[in-house]
Formats: structure tokens, C-alpha cells, sequence
């Protein structure tokens, strides 16, 4: 063979992107290296598609009927690069949840599309390839349909577009189960006997479950569930790869949704859910509603008298959440930060696992505002430390500093580990009202003897509280 092939060629670029690939999730596991993660990322993602592009070309040269395929091609990298780069540069940073999850429905729509033509279009194949060539069809509709209207709910609940309140349906595992088992026997009959019937059957049944999956967690889990529709979205591309017989495609979505896996299993560790619960849709309602009205009287502090209390502190922790990223508060509290330990007060920095509404959402926006990152922590790292702290700020958290979760076992999020703040010697919450968070949960650290409030937008206050300094 030829080395110098057009085949050989794009072999060799889809071994050397994958590489990169690999590279680029190994360096996105750590602050420091995160940068060159996605550099990484961006160049085996140019070489795949140039790669693509190149062979698709050679492929169709002299080929008049192929010119109509090139044509479309390029509109449709043209097109896609366009919204790629306009979506990027104008979304913010606390919409970087809904955003990801809505790219992961146009992966699972993908993959349907994908099916569709692999039964529409088969390949001449016989005997033992031919039913697994109509498995593969089967399969890669199924996950992605799933992915698809998963996402979209997703997408919905995250921009408040529909309510983050979990779907109460009777029996809704059951349905579930049903759903999962009218999969296995269409895939037997659809490998015995391919028609088209059974592909519209297997479509709109995996289009209601991924509604139904989703629809039926509640808000403070999302974040659990971008990370789990993230791993659905990479087994659709392998299921798509497998089907276009594109070897690259197969290793991408091999390592997208085992590393998607893996981050919601590490996820789920950190909010007391089953793994197998999320995978199946069914970790939504965990606990019964507890008693969401005010268990007390709180206290109101200003930004003078919070100025003080920090003056006088010789150890500080800040936790931040959601609405810090709302605000766009993570500036003015870097240089609170740095203007502290000027004055020789420790400030650290207390991550929960799924603070925001996505993995690492807090992280980002801290190193954004160049936060140094040896004093952002993760809650096991700090948490023990936190009856010893003099002050914690809590800045737009509210479910991940919520003592319902140690001590109430008939709340929704009863076994959550969360950041212990109220062992703190004082805590300052930095909330716009009394309103409950996200996942609609009352947070008894409110009426706390030695927590206080101060309301209004986090950026201003803390402001405030650099001026009053």
C-alpha cells in the first residue's frame, strides 16, 4: 500500500488527534495545566476536521454527482463555525451550563440522524454483519434520541425557561423500566426482521424517556446531570462512529462519555446519589419535602460592620455558589482577598463539588479573576478547618452550606455533604432576599445564632466592603 495514501494519511492524523484528545483530558484535571488542556483539545479537534475534509475532497475529485456533497460540506462547517464562535464569545459565564447542555443535544440529534441514514441507506452486508450493522442502527438512535430531549429539559430547567422542580409522575420508575425493556425486545425483533415501524417505535420512546429522565430531577442535581448527559452525548458519538465506520469518531466517544461517567460517579459521591439512581433518572426525589417555612429570626449586617469583623480576623474562608457567578462578583472578591492577606489575615476558599450549576463552575470564574491556586480548596480540604475560622463569607451558596442536609433526614437533599460553615466562629450569607435556593429547599443556616445576612447584589456589597476597609 501506497504510505503516502490518502487513507494512510488521514489514519495517521485521526492516531495523532486522538492522542491529543487524551492529552487534553489529562490536562484539564488540574488548574495549572487546564490552559494547555484546551489547547490541546483545539488542535486534535482542527487536525480531525482537516483530516475529514481533506479525504472527503479526494474521495469526490472528478466526481460530478460528489460535487453537491462537497458543497455541503463546507455551508455546513462554515454555518456551524459561525454560531461556534458568535455563542462563545457573547454567553456568560452563568450560562455555561444551559449552553453545554443544549451542544449536548445537537450530539445526540446527530447520532439519530446518523441511525436514520444507516437504515435508510444500508450498506451491502449479509448474514452476521448485517445484523450487527442493524444493532448498531438501533442502539445509536436509541442513545441518541435519549441525549437529545435530555438535554433540551436540561437546557430548559438551567435557564429557568421551565421549572427545576422534579416531575412527579405515578410510578415514574416503573415507566422508566418499561421503557428500557420495550428497547430490548424492538432492538431483538428490529435485528430479525429491520423495518421501518420499529425504528419510529424505538424513536419516540427514547425521545420520551430522555424528557422523562431528566424532567423528573430536581434543581439541585442538575449539575449531576450535565456531567451524566455529557457521558450519553460521548456513547452517541461512538455509536455514530461505528455506524460511518470513522475510527476517530469511536475513540472520541469512548473517552468523552467514560470520562462523563466518571465525573458523575465522582459527583454523586459528593452528593450522597446512587450512581445506577442517575444513570436511570431516578434520583430526583430522594427524600420527602421537609418543613420549608423560616425556622427563626435572622439578623442583618452592613457592609461597615462586616468590614470589622474581617479587620479583626485572623483566619477567613469564602464559599462561594450560583449567585456570586450571577452577579459577577468573583472580581471585587479577588482583590478582598488580596487587600486581606496584605494585611496578614489567612483567606482560603471552600469549592463544593457542585457548587453553580456546573463541574468546576467556581473554579473557572476564581481563576478568571486570578484568585492564586494553592488557596481554592475543595470542601474535604477545608471543611475541617472551619470551626477554627474566624469569618466565613458565603457568596451566592445557599443548598451547598445547608445544615438540612446533616441534619434533617426528611429533606430533599438529606445526605448531601455539604460545606460545615456554621461551625465557623461568625458567618456573613450574601443573599439578594430570604428566598429559598435552587433546588427549593428552606436553609435553616440563616436563623443561626452567629450567622447574619447581607442582602442585596453580592458585587456591590463586596464593593462596600473594600471601601469601608
Amino acid at each position: 500500500m501506497n504510505l503516502f495514501s490518502a487513507e494512510a494519511l488521514v489514519g495517521a492524523a485521526y492516531i495523532v488527534a486522538a492522542l491529543l484528545f487524551i492529552l487534553s483530558l489529562a490536562g484539564l484535571s488540574k488548574h495549572e495545566t487546564s490552559r494547555a488542556g484546551v489547547t490541546y483539545g483545539i488542535i486534535g479537534m482542527a487536525i480531525a476536521l482537516i483530516a475529514t475534509v481533506g479525504v472527503s475532497i479526494s474521495g469526490a475529485w472528478g466526481d460530478p454527482a460528489a460535487t453537491t456533497g462537497i458543497v455541503l460540506l463546507f455551508a455546513a462547517v462554515i454555518v456551524g463555525a459561525a454560531i461556534g464562535l458568535w455563542r462563545a464569545r457573547v454567553v456568560e459565564m452563568t450560562g455555561m451550563p444551559e449552553l453545554i447542555a443544549l451542544l449536548h443535544s445537537f450530539v445526540g440529534l446527530a447520532a439519530v440522524i446518523v441511525g436514520w441514514n444507516g437504515h435508510l441507506n444500508p450498506p451491502a452486508l449479509t448474514g452476521a454483519l448485517s445484523d450487527i450493522h442493524h444493532a448498531e442502527v438501533f442502539i445509536g438512535v436509541f442513545i441518541g434520541a435519549v441525549t437529545f430531549t435530555g438535554s433540551i429539559v436540561a437546557y430548559l430547567k438551567l435557564s429557568a425557561k421551565i421549572s427545576s422542580k422534579p416531575l412527579m409522575l405515578p410510578g415514574k420508575n416503573v415507566l422508566n423500566v418499561l421503557a428500557l425493556a420495550a428497547f430490548l425486545v424492538l432492538t431483538v425483533w428490529y435485528v430479525i426482521d429491520s423495518q421501518l415501524w420499529l425504528l419510529i417505535a424505538v424513536t419516540v420512546v427514547a425521545l420520551a424517556l430522555g424528557w422523562h429522565l431528566v424532567a423528573s430531577i430536581g434543581g439541585g442535581d442538575m449539575p449531576v446531570v450535565v456531567s451524566m448527559l455529557n457521558s450519553y452525548s460521548g456513547w452517541a458519538a461512538a455509536a455514530a462512529g461505528f455506524l460511518l465506520n470513522n475510527d476517530l469518531l469511536i475513540v472520541t466517544g469512548a473517552l468523552v462519555g467514560s470520562s462523563g461517567a466518571y465525573l458523575s460517579y465522582i459527583m454523586c459521591k459528593a452528593m450522597n446519589r446512587s450512581f445506577f439512581s442517575v444513570i436511570l433518572g431516578g434520583f430526583g426525589i430522594v427524600a420527602t419535602r421537609g418543613d420549608e417555612e423560616e425556622h427563626g429570626e435572622h439578623r442583618e449586617v452592613n457592609a461597615e460592620e462586616v468590614a470589622r469583623m474581617l479587620q479583626g480576623a485572623k483566619s477567613v474562608v469564602i464559599t462561594p455558589g450560583y449567585g456570586m457567578a450571577v452577579a459577577q462578583a468573583q472580581y471585587p472578591v479577588a482583590e478582598l482577598t488580596s487587600r486581606l492577606r496584605d494585611h496578614g489575615v489567612d483567606v482560603r476558599f471552600g469549592i463544593h463539588p457542585v457548587a453553580g450549576r456546573l463541574p468546576g463552575h467556581m473554579n473557572v470564574l476564581l481563576a478568571e479573576a486570578k484568585v492564586p491556586y494553592d488557596i481554592v480548596l475543595e470542601m474535604d480540604e477545608v471543611n475541617d478547618d472551619l470551626a477554627a475560622t474566624s469569618v466565613v463569607l458565603v457568596i451566592g451558596a445557599n443548598d451547598t452550606v445547608n445544615p438540612a442536609a446533616a441534619e434533617d433526614p426528611g429533606s430533599p437533599i438529606a445526605g448531601m455533604p455539604v460545606l460545615r460553615v456554621w461551625e465557623a466562629e461568625n458567618v456573613v450569607v450574601f443573599k439578594r432576599s430570604m428566598a429559598s435556593g435552587y433546588a427549593g429547599v428552606q436553609n435553616p443556616l440563616f436563623f443561626r445564632d452567629n450567622a447574619q445576612m447581607l442582602f442585596g447584589d453580592a458585587k456591590e456589597r463586596v464593593e462596600d466592603i473594600l471601601r469601608a476597609l
